[in-house]
This record gives structure tokens, sequence and C-alpha cells, in this order.
């Protein structure tokens, strides 16, 4: 809490005219216990409450202090000390309230509910020092408490004496002043520890009337020997007061004399203060302020989502600090600078930070449905509400979007209509729901009948039963708008009154089971007409789960709660609606039974179940933005966990039969009905916990949920057809309109979850996987899902416990061959795992069906792979050793998958020889005729469908394979595809141009004289053919010829064919690369260019006049270059 130095101004002054010090004398006995004696004390515990104390305590809870003392022109001391001892609040959990962020529950001292955190909370803390027996000097003058409270030494810490004092009003402490300097929102330990010790020990506490009734009973010499004493003790602190104000009190013109009277701090409060307990705003402003600035960090927004928690105890106890500190809140959150920040940027604000505003604006909700507010308190709401939801920066309710929906008070039954400008708001902001709640009122007979009665109708003479009032049961109905009827629950709730909440939420899932019931009855009785028609008439565009008031899990949590016992037990309040709108009052009356809401062996548990499961079910379109979206997946995960702690037992299965029941049969208004538009929320979640939960109960019933709930009409094309034969008709509620599912990830995870679910469920029954495929494959739009189903199938097909499921192996086979056309024709980062993987899946299908599987693969490979996959993994694999000794294959079951597997590779090497070729070489080496195909093939696609790499490749292989003549041909083929130019001296195909004219000299003179002038055609770079050239000159051809016959070994001569062809165009590569590269040449390459003219002198002297060509070579560059003079001098230098 933020201590103040001071207390406050007194508002009131205190003057008793014709009451004078005598008339006093002897009325009270000065140091009295508050209390009075112990024996008294005693005495009045055993014995009956005196009239005095019944009276005293009733006025000290209601009536201000000022007003009885001008109600009565005297007031009897006993009287007065009597009102001014009950006066002090009697309950601790206020106190624990205004001192913690929990009380965790409705007991009387409070609990922290903050874990291991809870000793270092003021309010524990406070009950250690009053335990201890830290509190001493305790005095109550009037309405004001003082004390000191010892702080013990720690080792970090020198102990701590603390002054204390506390003011209060009507059971409320209304101020509180500490010297220890503690800056909070709430009380400290040490405030806590004296209030305490008032509440606990009373009869300890020495207890005067105000002061100013003791200056009363002074005279003249009293009063002035009081005065001088005082200023004595206190001549530092008070003199220079004293001073100005006896200046003042002899001055007849001052102010000070121009009023009646005096202020006392100690004489309670005027009737014109608020009777409320003390919040310290400036302290709930920086708090808030301080978290907003941390951006989440730090624990923030649970700090923040903390302060909400505590609005809602202030509420709950309906304490007016909770519209207050709301207000505050509201204020710093409407000035944080981020808002601004965010519109300008045109970005959106963080989830955790959007949830604080939700929860915001759903708080204002329950402030303005406030049962017993006062017209006035309302319409200062209202002005406060229409002032921030006019900032240009106030969110807006569905995050981002601007959004179109109708005022929520347009259909209910009672109140005025809303203002003209709320039929369609264009911006809904967080905050106007809110605003459109103040129309509400809670002056409705029959709605004031639902929250007031207890059982069924005792005036239903009144009214027809078959009216829309009341059920066949005479149960009553209220038909609102359900959002805004939950609104009305929620509020009940938060304000205290848990069982007119119960009553109307009962009222609300009857009228919720009776509508459901009507829409199932008119479907039944038109299906025909609307399966043909193709069109729904939902409307509901604002659907219950993840709406931004909740009303499902409001629902579920009145119900729940009340069947747990949560809410406060013991004597319920009731709402007393008579007299004026804001004189709702509550009157004590025992607590109810639940059981008269209920139908026989019906609980609040399943109703609270039955709820959920209504409003899961519900069709419903999804919204518009991201956030409006994530929120409605969020909501209906929240709801589905909460269903999974109610234990399922035999009633609760029985209501979740009839509802799956009802919502396959429902039609529109059902998310799981036949009549499904592309727009609707999908029910994939709640489906699969719908699945496990039926499975074990009714298994026929639980796939044909979980089935139907596979859809994704989104994904659909948009023109499908109505197929009457389907149980799934897809129809648009909205025309043209477009969407954008920023969730649709998540929501194909969501079908795919669902769908693994039933895999799961169905291994060992081949007719329901046939099934559960059939869906998948006509549902699961998404390759990456179908391929991580088909893996998750062969998983449960092939666990190590048990034999292999067949089927299951079939499905997931299935699975993968449809993963393998989605994917062939687009692409995927996954693609070459996904192709392994069914070639592994396909060996697993069993003996008998292993062979089968394998061969229709590669029969039907190119509507399922590449060339290049179907040869380098498909057919590889079904041919490697490894798999023959895995699968136990016998001779015949191998010939037949390699014939397929060698059928295959020739195929996909007409298709693609680029990439194939050289495989299926390699796959049909056991089979002459095959692999003569194959070779045929290369030739016939090496002039136009192959480069050089890959006809290098390929005559390499054939080299290998000991076919060189044919490696020799193809090498000729990858020749005259080549184009070297001068400067290439490292370009990768050097090796192979090397690499072929060595093995055509190998091969013999011929050769070797017709692939030279291809090489001299192909080949531009002087040192590659100066290299060729005297690899040529060291070994005569045909020195390994064919068969190994030895050659003569006589070399060939350079000045004849085919090396002089060959010397030519080499010395002519010298020449023409050493003026290409003077024309550019700088002197930094000067060295370098030497070294290049002599390799090129070396090449030059194999010529029999080659020092003559040489020289005449140099003169010229001389000449010609001259004007590089420093390079020149280096060519002289080395050359001559």
């Amino acid at each position: 809490m933020a201590e103040r130095a001071q207390q406050p101004p007194a508002k009131r002054l205190c003057c008793r005219p014709g009451h004078n010090a005598a008339c006093r004398q002897g009325q009270r006995a000065a140091g009295a216990p508050c209390g009075g004696s112990a024996s008294a004390e005693s005495g009045r515990k055993q014995n009956p409450e005196s009239l005095l104390d019944i009276a005293a305590r009733r006025v000290a809870e209601k009536w201000p202090f000022q007003r009885v003392e001008e109600r009565f022109e005297r007031i009897p001391e006993p009287v007065q000390r009597r009102i001014v001892y009950w006066s002090f609040p009697r309950s601790e959990r206020e106190i624990c309230m205004y001192s913690s962020f929990n009380t965790g529950g409705g007991d009387e001292v409070g609990s922290s509910g903050e874990g291991s955190d809870e000793t270092r909370l003021p309010f524990r803390r406070g009950i250690a020092l009053l335990e201890i027996g830290c509190v001493d000097n305790v005095l109550q003058v009037g309405f004001h408490l003082s004390g000191t409270v010892r702080e013990p030494a720690t080792p970090s810490d020198p102990e701590l004496l603390c002054n204390v004092s506390v003011s209060f009003d009507r059971c409320k402490i209304t101020a509180v002043t500490c010297s220890c300097g503690n800056k909070d929102i709430f009380y400290c330990a040490h405030v806590v520890a004296l209030s305490l010790h008032r509440v606990r020990k009373p009869e300890q506490v020495k207890l005067r009337l105000p002061i100013s009734e003791t200056l009363f009973q002074m005279n003249r010499d009293q009063l002035q020997k009081f005065v001088q004493y005082l200023i004595t003790v206190h001549h530092t602190e008070v003199l220079p007061t004293a001073q100005k104000l006896a200046d003042e009190i002899l001055s007849q013109n001052s102010e000070i004399n121009q009023v009646h009277g005096a202020p006392d701090p100690t004489a309670g409060a005027s009737v014109d203060d608020d009777n409320c307990w003390h919040l310290d705003e400036e302290q709930v402003q920086e708090q808030v302020k301080l978290f907003l600035s941390q951006g989440g960090y730090h624990g923030s927004g649970k700090q923040l989502s903390l302060l909400f928690s505590k609005v809602r105890e202030m509420l709950k106890m309906r304490d007016s600090n909770g519209a207050r500190m709301l207000t505050l809140i509201t204020e710093q959150f409407m000035g944080d600078p981020r808002l601004a920040l965010w519109r300008q940027q045109g970005t959106t604000m963080t989830d955790k930070y959007r949830q604080l505003w939700d929860e915001l604006g759903a708080l204002w909700m329950c402030i303005v449905l406030n049962p017993h507010y006062k017209p006035e308190q309302k319409g200062f709401w209202l002005r406060q509400l229409r002032r921030w939801n006019g900032v240009d920066v106030c969110p807006l309710e569905d995050g981002n979007q601007v959004s179109e929906l109708t005022n929520l008070t347009n259909a209910l039954p009672q109140g005025p209509p809303g203002h003209p400008d709320s039929l369609t708001r264009p911006h809904r902001t967080v905050f106007t729901r809110a605003i459109e709640a103040c129309d509400l009122h809670w002056q409705d007979p029959h709605l004031q009948h639902i929250i007031t009665e207890d059982h069924r109708s005792n005036y239903c003479h009144h009214y027809n039963l078959d009216s829309s009032l009341f059920d066949a049961r005479g149960w009553p109905l209220w038909h609102e708008h359900v959002p805004t009827a939950c609104a009305r629950v929620d509020a009940l709730r938060s304000h205290g009154y848990p069982k007119e909440a119960l009553r109307l939420a009962v009222a609300v899932v009857n009228t919720l089971r009776r509508q459901q019931q009507k829409q199932l009855e008119f479907f039944r009785a038109h299906r025909k007409e609307l399966l043909l028609k193709g069109v729904t008439s939902v409307t509901n565009l604002e659907g219950w789960v993840g709406h931004p008031l909740d009303p499902i899990g409001t629902l579920f949590s009145t119900l729940v709660e009340a069947g747990r016992g949560g809410e406060d037990g013991g004597a319920a309040a009731q709402l007393d609606f008579s007299g004026s709108p804001g004189s709702g009052r509550r009157t004590e009356r025992p607590a109810f039974p639940p059981r008269r809401f209920l139908e026989e062996g019906e609980s609040l548990a399943s109703l609270a179940a039955e709820t959920a499961l209504i409003g899961l079910g519900q069709q419903r379109a999804m919204p518009d933005g991201l956030y409006a979206q994530e929120k409605v997946c969020r909501n209906e995960e929240q709801l589905l966990a909460r269903l999974q702690e109610v234990e399922l037992e035999d009633s609760l299965v029985k209501i979740f039969r009839k509802q799956a029941v009802i919502l396959l049969e429902a039609g529109p208004s059902s998310g799981l009905g036949e009549l499904l538009y592309r727009e609707s929320v999908p029910m994939h979640t709640f489906a699969k916990y719908l699945f496990t939960s039926l499975l074990p109960h009714d298994v026929e019933l639980a796939y044909k949920l979980a089935l139907r709930a596979m859809r994704l009409p989104v994904l659909e094309p948009t023109g499908a057809s109505a197929d009457l034969s389907r149980p799934h008709h897809m129809a648009s509620a909205v025309p043209n309109r477009l969407p954008r599912w920023f969730t649709l990830s998540h929501i194909e995870t969501q079908q795919c979850e669902l769908a693994s679910t039933m895999l799961t469920a169905a291994k060992g029954d081949a007719r329901k996987l046939e099934t559960v495929l059939e869906s998948i494959q006509k549902n699961i739009h998404s390759a990456s899902h179908i391929f991580k189903l088909a893996q998750d199938a062969f998983k449960i097909a092939t666990l190590m416990d048990s034999l292999p499921d067949i089927t299951l192996l079939k499905v997931s086979l299935e699975l993968g061959l449809q993963v393998m056309r989605m994917t062939l024709s687009t692409l995927n980062w996954r693609r070459r795992e996904m192709v392994r993987w069914l070639v592994t899946c396909a060996t697993e299908a069993g003996e008998s069906r292993v062979v089968f599987a394998l061969d229709s693969i590669m029969q039907s490979w190119f509507t399922l792979f590449t060339p290049t996959e179907a040869t380098s993994v498909v057919a590889s694999a079904v041919m490697s050793n490894g798999t023959i000794v895995r699968l136990h294959l016998d001779c015949h079951q191998q010939e037949n998958l390699a014939n397929s597997a060698r059928t295959l590779a020739l195929q996909c090497a007409v298709k693609d020889p680029q990439n194939c070729a050289l495989s299926a070489l390699t796959l049909c080496e056991k089979d002459h005729i095959a692999f003569e195909t194959a070779y045929q093939i290369v030739l016939d696609a090496a002039a136009t469908g192959m480069n050089y790499t890959q006809l290098f490749t390929i005559a390499r292989y054939m080299e290998h394979r000991g076919y060189p003549m044919r490696a020799y041909k193809l090498a000729t083929l990858a020749m005259t595809h080549l184009n070297l130019s001068y400067n290439q001296d490292t370009h990768p195909a050097i090796n192979d141009v090397l690499w072929a004219c060595a093995l055509s000299q190998s091969l013999g003179k011929n050769e070797l004289a017709s692939v030279i002038p291809l090489v001299v055609k192909s080949v531009k770079c002087a040192t590659v053919l100066s290299d060729i050239l005297r690899r040529c000159t060291l070994t005569a051809p045909g020195m390994v010829a064919l068969h190994s016959r030895r050659n003569s070994g006589k070399l060939m001569p350079l000045d004849k064919a085919p090396l002089r062809q060959l010397l030519d165009a080499t010395i002519g590569a010298y020449i023409n690369t050493t003026h290409s590269r003077l024309t550019h040449i700088s002197p930094r390459h000067y060295s370098e260019f030497i070294e290049f003219l002599s390799k090129a002198r070396e090449t030059f002297l194999m010529a029999h006049d080659g020092h003559i060509q040489f020289t005449q070579f140099i003169d010229n560059l001389k000449q010609i270059y001259k004007g590089k003079k420093k390079l020149m001098m280096l060519v002289r230098e080395r050359f001559g």
C-alpha cells in the first residue's frame, strides 16, 4: 500500500451545542477497554446479546455517525461507545482481500493461493507478527485505531518499529497510514497486524470516544492545559501549525471563524462520504503502468491477470472498489503508448496482451449488469465507456478486423430498444458490448421469477404452459441472445449471487435443449427439401465457442462449481427486486438443494457436460482475423480440457449418446449434421474427444460421428456437386464471402489427429479400416498430413510385440501411394524421404503380397514417381541384395521383380535419358538384351538429349565394364558437344578430354587419328592441347590394345598426321592466347605471362622449325606491343 505520511483532512465538523461539560461528567470510566471488562465479555459470549448491542451493531453497519448525531439531540455515552465499538470490521476476509492477490476460497481468514510464496504475502506476514506479539500500544479513539508494530530484526535488516493508524467507518477501513514507507497496492503487513489485533482481541484494545467528545467535557482551564501540554510534547512538529491556527482563530474575519465547529479525524465519516474500503488509487495506477511498460516480461502479464482476479473478487464481495479499481486499470490501458505505435505501424498487439483486453471488456460487462446497480451509477459507467470507445486507438473486439454483427440487444424479449446507431456497428471495440448492455435491466417479471424461485413454477396458472416461457415440465425458459443471457449469469456470479446465477443458467440450458430439439424436428420434417436445395438456414455467424463473452464456458463453470459446492455455502443470499430498479437488495434464506433443477438421474455435472456438447457442436461461421480464429481454437481446447475432468459415468454416457445422435441428425444447426456450409468451423478436435469417449460404449456411433467430422469443406472445390448419396452437403451461407483462414494449418493437423485416432482404434477390423481409408483419401488434402498418417499406420501395424497387421499395412501403403500421386508434380522437400519410405512399406506388405505390391508399384511408376526416383530409388532398392535376402524370395520371384525393374529402367531411360540412362545400364547389366537396349537408348539420345558430362560418365562406365570400343564411341559423341575456350584451363571437362585421348591412343592409331580432329575442334585452350600432345608423344598407339595384344611400340612422328594437326593447333592456340592476354594484361601479371611464354616455347620447339617460328613470334610481339616497355624488357631478358 502506498502509505501516506499524514491523514487526509477530516471532512466533517464536530460541534455539540447544548451539551456542556457538566452534563457529561461521570458518564464514562476512563481507560475502559472497548469491549468492557474481561468478565463482561465472557458473560456476553454466554448470554443472549443485549438489545443495545443488537441495535448498535445495526447502526454501526448502515448509518454514518454524523446522521446518528443529527437524528438525536443527545446520545448517551454508553450508546456511543457501543456504536464506535461495532463500527470496526469484524470479518478478516475483506482485510485479507486488501492485503493479498487471492483469498483462494470462502474461509474467514482467507488463503493466498500463492503456493510456496504464501508466507511472503502481507496478510500472512501480518498474522505472523500478531501471533508473536509484535503489536503494542493499541488505542481506539472514536473511529480511529492506532498502535505500534515491531518488525523483528533479520540477518540483513535491523529491527523496525512502525507507527500504524487506521480510520474506519461502517465496518470498512477507510484510510491507513504506516511509517514503514512501503509502496504497494495492498495493505502492508503492519496494517494487517494492527487490524487483526482489533478483530481478534477487542477486549485488549483501549477505547475512547471521538476526541471532540472528550474536548466537550473540558472547561477552559482544562482545554488550555491540554493544548499547552500537546504543544510541549510535540513542539518541533506542531508549534508552527499551532501558532498559525491561533492567529486565525483570534482574527474575527478569518475563514476558520466563518464555519461552526471544528474537524475531528476520530469522529467518523460524514453523510456525504463514500462508504468504501481504502484503495490507494495512485498505487493502482503506478503498478498497472509499470506492468504495461514491461511488455509481458518479468511476469507482468500474470500480475495484470491477478489484478483482474482481484476486481472479480471485489465484485463478488459486492465491494464498490471493484468498479473503481477497474476504472483505474482501464485508464492506464487506454493510455498505453504502444496502442498508438501499433496503429501507426499497422501491427497487431501480442496474443497475451489481447487476452487482457478481452478480460477488461468482460469485466465491464459484469459491472454494468450489476443486478443492484443505481441508475446514476450506470449512467456514470456508460459515459466512461463511451468516452473510451470513442478513442481512435481503442482495440477492436475481433482483434484487427471490422465486424458487422448486430447489436446484442436485438433479440431480447424485454427492455428498451438499442440506440438507432447500434443496429450495425462497423467498429465494435472491446467496450461495445458493455455499452450495449447498459440498455439491459432486471425488471422483467419472468426473469425475476427465474432467479428468485428454486422450484417449478408456482404461478404457472398465470401462463399458458404451451408458451415459450415454460417447457412441458413447467420449468421456466429464458429466450434471449445466448451470449447476453450468459453474461447475465456471469454478472450474478461475479456479484456474489451464485444461487440466482445457477437458476438462470439452468433456464438457459433448458432453453438451448428445447431449441435443439425443435431444430431436430424441423430438419427431420423438411430433410429432403433442404438437401435438394443444397442451402442452409444457418444465420449464426457469431458462434458460442470463441465468443468474446465465452457463454458456454460461463454456463459450464456455473453448473460445475455449483455441483461441487464451489460457491459460497451456508446461508444463500437472494435478490429482492421489489421497488425501484436500483433498489435490489439481498435477503438471507437457507441454501437450496440443486436437485430441484434436475431430472431424475441428472446431476449438475452432467448438465454442464451436455451444455458443453451443445455449444461445441453448434455449426458456426469461422470469424475473420487471426486473433478471432485462434481464440476459437483455444476456447474449444479449453472446454474440452474441462470436459475431460468430468468423470464419465453411465448417466453421462447416455447424455453423450443422445447428443451424438442429435448432432448427427440435427441438420444445419449442427456442425456434425448433413448440411454443412463452406465457412463452417471444423469439428475435428471435438469429434476426436467424442470418439474416444464413445468408443468403449458404442463403437458404431463413435465411428459414424468421427467419419462425419472428417469434412473440411473450405478446401473442397467451390462447385462441389450435391451428391445425395453422400452424408454431407456443402453450401455457402454467406455468398461471395472469402475468409482468410489463418489457422488452416492447425485445423489440418487436428483433422490428421482425428484420422490417426480412428486408424489406431480400427486395427484388426478390415471393414472399418477400409472406411477410414476412404474418408482420409476423400477429405484430407495435405500431402504431408497424409504421409504422417501413412507412417502412423505403418508403425501401428508393425509393433514389435505383435504380428504385423496386414490390413493396416495395406492402408499405410495406399496412403503412401496417394502421397506419391499428390506430390508428383509439386515441389516437396520431403519427396525423397517419401519415396524411400514407400518402398520400405511395400516390402513389409506380407510374404504373400510383397511381390505383387512391389511389382504393381513398378508397373505404374509413371503415376507415382519421376523417372529419376523410379530408377535410382525404387528399382535399385528392389534389386538390391538386402531386399532379396530380407524377403526370402525364391528364384522365380526374384526374376519377376528383376524383369519389372529392368522394364521400368528402360522406360525411364527413354523418357529421361539424361538422368536415367546410367541407372538403366546398371540395372540391366545381367540381361544382355536389356543392356543392349539401354545402350541403344543412350546412342539415340546422345545427339540431342544428353550433354557431354552425362556422355563422358556413361563412357567411363562402359570402360569400367569392359566395353572400350563402346566407351570410345560415347566419348567421341561427348566431344562433339564440348567447347573449351582459350582461358578455360581449369574446366571440369579437361580430365574427361584427357581420358578420352588416352582411351583412343590405347585402342590404336586409327582411333587416335579419329579423335584428334574432334579435340582440335572442341578445345581452344593452349595448355590443355599441349598436355594432350605430350601424352601422345610419350606412348605409342595401341600399347594397351584389345585382348591385351601388344603393339610394335613405335612412337608416332610429330611431322605427320595425326599429331602434326594437333601440334599446329597447339602452336596456334598459344599464339592466339598470347594476343588475347596481352590485350588486357596488367603489371601484376607480367611474371605469370613470362612463364606462359616459356611453356609456349617448349611446344614450338617440338616442331622441326620450331626455333625459327618462336623467334619470329617473339619479334612480332616486340614490334606490336612495344608500348609495353617494361613487359618487353622482361621478354628480351628471357628470350633475347
